[in-house]
């Protein structure tokens, strides 16, 4: 007869602990909805700053390094951040993470040239890679019985796509009422504006920091001076090796599908729509932003249903390679027919299409919020999950953005949005098909977190 104490209901979250939910929530939702301002806003501010049209060799030039050098130094700084949420503490780090893209997104709307634009774009993306990093090790640390854990940082990651809708919706809110907003530099930019709006997560937190905790694990070892240095190194050591790098490979191709394929779309989208000749070029524009607006918006409902089936699956389903493939397969096959189709031919079935592409894409990176915390002791789990998201996600993965564009170079001729369609649909196969044959490496985590 087992002596084991019977397993009774959770205990109620407290208010502290709400506190710290509410506060990753919003962080995790800005992330979203700071990176995904850059789809929204590329090609006006490319025309705007630097004068250059969509289609030619210096457009594709400046919109790749838009792309490309934020995500490089994001990944670099973000492992360094990751290293000092180790150091430093969860709360520390996640505080001016989230004051740094905060208030640099804020300062790119004032931008007066596209090498300012690039630098602020820089600072926001350093922000947002360190925030994920030590948000999901203070969750994590913050809930010690497995399913609450997993069931918390489930669904305070589904306001990740939450803040994707938000810009998205604020997006479209903006188009409409640009002209009643006050100038910037004399004109009324709608992209100007939604750079600024990226300032409001700053607000509340400002308001509950000095209620929130440091994580209790931490705080424990560091006072006792057990917490150990954290070091690069130790990632490649045997005890860790296969898991760092498999799960470096497989975030890296569950981001690289989201800038390779889902977050073309944006220039994608107005070859698809249709204005009479006689309406005016500001009217003209006007409808072409809403559209892409409301495209960017069903797909991030597609996102929202994603990460919210991943937090209801999550505690459901033992296996995480199960749980990662049942989102991998079906978004192998979806994802590539919509660009190879409705991105081309078809607005209505577009919108369709991109909702599941979006839902089965989107929750993959929900589920490495669940996993990585899992892998990693204590005094490496912010360096861990940095190496991870930063350097193989955020480095590596999002480079499939200029995979995309390079590609086009090698598509059948045609206009430039449909090469860049059947572009992204070449690189939704070959990451896809990646990240599903490296998932059979993937180590499987124990239920406790390692000490």
């Amino acid at each position: 007869m087992s002596n084991s104490p019977a397993i009774g209901p959770a205990p109620r979250m407290t208010q502290v602990q709400w506190l710290i939910c509410i506060i990753a929530s919003i962080g995790f939702a800005f992330d979203t909805y700071e990176l995904l301002m850059l789809p929204l806003i590329v090609r006006p501010a490319l025309e705007q700053l630097g004068g250059v049209q969509f289609g030619s060799p210096e457009f594709a030039r400046w919109r790749d390094l838009m792309f490309y050098v934020p995500a490089l130094c994001g990944g670099v700084f973000g492992l360094l951040g990751g290293y000092l949420t180790d150091l430093l503490g969860r709360r520390r780090i996640l505080t001016w993470s989230i004051l740094l893209y905060a208030g640099s997104a804020f300062l790119a709307g004032f931008s007066t040239s596209l090498p300012m634009l690039l630098v602020l774009r820089t600072t926001t993306f350093i922000g947002v890679c360190v925030e994920f990093v030590a948000a999901t090790a203070w969750l994590a640390e913050l809930f010690t019985e497995p399913k609450r854990r997993e069931s918390v940082i489930g669904w305070t990651q589904a306001f990740s796509s939450l803040g994707g809708f938000l810009v998205s919706f604020m997006a479209l809110v903006i188009a409409h009422t640009a002209t009643q907003l006050p100038t910037i530099h004399g004109r009324h930019d709608s992209w100007r504006y939604l750079l600024v709006s990226g300032l409001i997560p700053a607000i509340p937190l400002i308001v509950i920091r000095p209620f929130l905790p440091e994580s209790p694990a931490w705080k424990q070892k560091k006072a006792a001076g057990t917490l150990k240095r954290p070091t690069l190194g130790e990632l490649f050591q045997p005890a860790f090796r296969q898991t760092t790098l498999v799960s470096a490979l497989i975030f890296s191709c569950s981001l690289g599908a989201a800038f390779g394929a889902l977050q073309q779309l944006p220039q994608i989208v107005p070859a698809l729509v249709k204005v009479e000749a006689d309406v005016p070029a500001p009217q003209r524009q006007q409808k072409v932003q809403a559209t892409v607006a409301g495209v960017q918006t069903i797909q991030e409902a597609g996102g929202l249903a994603g990460r919210m089936l991943l937090a209801f699956l999550a505690v459901r389903i033992a296996s995480r390679r199960t749980l990662l493939r049942a989102f991998q397969l079906p978004g192998l096959i979806v994802l590539p027919l919509v660009f190879l189709y409705p991105a081309v031919h078809n607005l209505s079935l577009l919108k369709w299409g991109i909702f599941f592409g979006g839902l089965f894409t989107v929750a993959q990176l929900s589920f490495w919020g669940n996993y990585l915390p899992r892998v990693y002791p204590t005094h490496l789990r912010g360096t861990g999950e940095s190496f991870a998201a930063n350097i193989g996600g955020r480095m590596i993965g999002t480079s499939a953005a200029v995979l995309t564009t390079q590609m086009t170079m090698l598509m059948p001729a045609g206009p430039p949005a449909t090469r860049l369609a059947y572009a992204a649909a070449a690189v939704a196969v070959l990451v896809y098909g990646v990240g599903f044959i490296a998932s059979f490496w993937l180590p499987e985590p124990e239920q406790e977190l390692p000490e």
